[in-house]
C-alpha cells in the first residue's frame, strides 16, 4: 500500500509559505484589518464549484483573501478583549496536534497525548499552587466555568441527598449562586446551560471586587445547596476578589467556591504577584485560559477540579466501546464536557516545557509591569483618566465625557497602529487596555501612548 504524503507536500509549503509571511509581518503591520467581512466574501464565497481545486490552490487563494481581513492579534500593541499572542513552542506544537490527528478522548488509544496533557496538568498544579485535582482542557473559559460548576452543581445536591445524574433538576433542592456584582458575564452563561438560573448578585467595590461584609449577609440570608463564584481579574480593573477571606467564609456555609480566573489565575504562578490571590488554593474549582495569558494558540481553557469525584460524575460517561484503562482512575472524557476533541493540552505543554516556571512568572509580571506603564503614561495625556487602581494586566481610560471617550477611541482603531477596545464600566463609556502578549515591549508601550496622544488631540 502506498503512502500519501506526497499528497501533503505543496499544501503544506504553500500553507508554510503565508505562515511565515504573517508571522514577519505581525510587527510593523496595521493592528486591525483592512478589509470587511463582505469583501473578503467576495473572493472566497459564491456557489460551490462542481469539480475540486488542487489543495496548494486552495491554501493558497484562502491565505492570499484572507490576509487583508486579518487581526494581527498577534501584535505587541493589540490590547482587546484579554488576548493572547502564541508562543512558538506552542504553535509548532499546535500544527504537530492538527499533523498527529489524534482524538484525546482516551487514554489508551493516544498515549503519547495523555503522556503530555497529564503531565502539562501536573505542571499547571505546580505553578498555580493548587491541590491535587482532576484537570480537564476545554474549549475556553466559558466551558471551563461550565465543567467546574457541573461539577459543582452535583456534589452541593449530592450533600442534600440529590442524584442529579440520575434524576436531572426537576424536583430538586434549589441551588443558590452567589456572584460578585461584576463577576464576567461567562459565568452567567455557564450557570444557564446547566439549568441553574440567574444568580444572586453581591455588591462589590469601587474596583469590582466582592464585598465580604455583603457576603456574609448573602449567606446568611439563604439557605440550602450554596456555590460561591469569585473572580481572579476583573474585566476592566483587573482586581482581585478577596479570596481568603470569601473562601472561608464560604465554606463556614458549606458552600462550594469557584474561582473563575480566566486571565487572573496566572498571578499565582509569580511570586511578585501571588499576594492577589493569597487563599486561592482553599477554593474548590478553578477555572482560567491558556490562550490568554500563558499565549498558547486558540482553543485552550482548563478546568480544574479538587473533588475528582464530582467532575467525573458530571462529566463523565461510561459505554461498552470506549476503551478501559485499568491503570489509570480517570479517562481524559471524564474531565471534559465532550468525548472526541483535539489534544488542547500539548500546546500547553509546549508552551511551559519551553518557558519554565521562571519564564511563566517573567511573563505574567512583564504583562503587568507594561500595563502599568501603559497608565503612567495615560495620566499625562491632557483630559485623559486611568479609572482603576492597575494591581495586573488591565488598564481602564476615560476623558471627559462619553462623547469624547467615543470619538478618542474611534480615531484610534482608524489610525490601526494600536488595538483598545472600547466598553462601558460603572455608567462611563471607557478605552479598555488588555496587556496579554508576550511580545510586548518598551517600545510598543511607546508607540501606543503616541498612538492614544494623536487620537486625543
Amino acid at each position: 500500500m502506498s503512502g500519501h504524503a506526497d499528497e501533503y507536500d505543496k499544501a503544506l509549503a504553500k500553507a508554510w509559505q503565508h505562515a511565515g509571511s504573517w508571522l514577519g509581518s505581525v510587527a510593523d503591520r496595521p493592528v486591525g484589518p483592512t478589509a470587511s467581512v463582505e469583501q473578503v466574501a467576495a473572493l472566497v464565497g459564491g456557489a460551490l464549484p462542481e469539480r475540486g481545486t488542487a489543495p496548494e490552490e486552495v491554501v493558497d487563494l484562502m491565505a492570499t483573501a484572507a490576509e487583508p481581513g486579518l487581526m494581527a492579534i498577534g501584535s505587541g500593541r493589540f490590547y482587546g478583549w484579554v488576548m493572547g499572542g502564541t508562543l512558538p513552542a506552542a504553535l509548532a506544537a499546535d500544527w504537530l496536534v492538527s499533523a498527529w490527528d489524534q482524538n484525546a478522548g482516551m487514554r489508551l488509544a493516544t498515549p503519547a497525548i495523555s503522556a503530555l496533557e497529564e503531565t502539562a496538568a501536573a505542571w499547571l498544579l505546580e505553578l498555580l499552587g493548587l491541590p491535587e485535582s482532576d484537570v480537564g482542557f476545554v474549549t475556553g473559559a466559558t466551558m471551563a466555568n461550565f465543567s467546574c460548576l457541573a461539577a459543582a452543581r452535583t456534589s452541593v445536591l449530592s450533600k442534600v441527598g440529590w442524584d442529579v445524574a440520575r434524576h436531572g433538576l426537576t424536583g430538586a433542592p434549589r441551588v443558590r449562586v452567589l456572584v460578585g456584582a461584576e463577576r464576567h458575564d461567562t459565568v452567567d452563561l455557564a450557570l444557564r446551560y446547566l439549568g441553574l438560573g440567574s444568580p444572586e448578585p453581591v455588591a462589590a467595590d469601587e474596583q469590582g471586587r466582592i464585598r465580604v461584609d455583603a457576603l456574609a449577609g448573602a449567606l446568611q440570608a439563604g439557605a440550602g445547596p450554596t456555590i460561591l463564584c469569585l473572580q481572579a481579574g476583573n474585566l476592566h480593573s483587573g482586581a482581585f476578589d478577596p479570596m481568603g477571606q470569601a473562601i472561608e467564609l464560604a465554606h463556614r456555609h458549606g458552600a462550594w467556591v469557584h474561582v473563575d480566573g480566566a486571565f487572573g489565575l496566572w498571578a499565582a504562578a509569580a511570586p511578585g504577584l501571588r499576594h492577589l490571590v493569597d487563599g486561592l488554593d482553599q477554593a474548590d474549582s478553578w477555572a482560567t485560559d491558556a490562550h490568554k495569558t500563558l499565549n498558547v494558540p486558540y482553543d485552550c481553557g482548563v478546568a480544574i477540579v479538587s473533588d475528582r469525584a464530582a467532575m467525573r460524575s458530571a462529566l463523565g460517561v461510561h459505554a461498552d466501546y470506549l476503551l478501559a484503562d485499568a491503570s489509570a482512575s480517570a479517562q481524559p472524557y471524564e474531565t471534559v464536557p465532550e468525548l472526541s476533541r483535539r489534544a488542547r493540552g500539548v500546546p500547553v505543554w509546549a508552551a511551559l516545557r519551553s518557558l519554565g516556571s521562571k519564564g511563566v512568572s517573567d511573563l505574567v509580571e512583564g504583562l503587568v509591569r507594561h500595563a502599568q506603564a501603559l497608565a503612567e503614561g495615560i495620566a499625562e495625556v491632557p483630559g485623559a483618566q486611568v479609572l482603576n487602581e492597575v494591581p495586573y494586566t488591565q488598564v481602564c481610560l476615560a476623558f471627559e465625557n462619553d462623547e469624547r471617550t467615543r470619538a478618542v477611541t474611534r480615531r484610534l482603531l482608524d489610525d490601526r497602529v494600536v488595538w483598545m477596545s472600547g466598553s462601558r464600566w460603572h455608567g462611563r463609556e471607557v478605552i479598555r487596555i488588555s496587556v496579554s502578549n508576550w511580545t510586548t515591549d518598551d517600545d510598543d508601550v511607546r508607540v501606543s501612548l503616541d498612538a492614544l496622544r494623536r487620537a486625543a488631540g
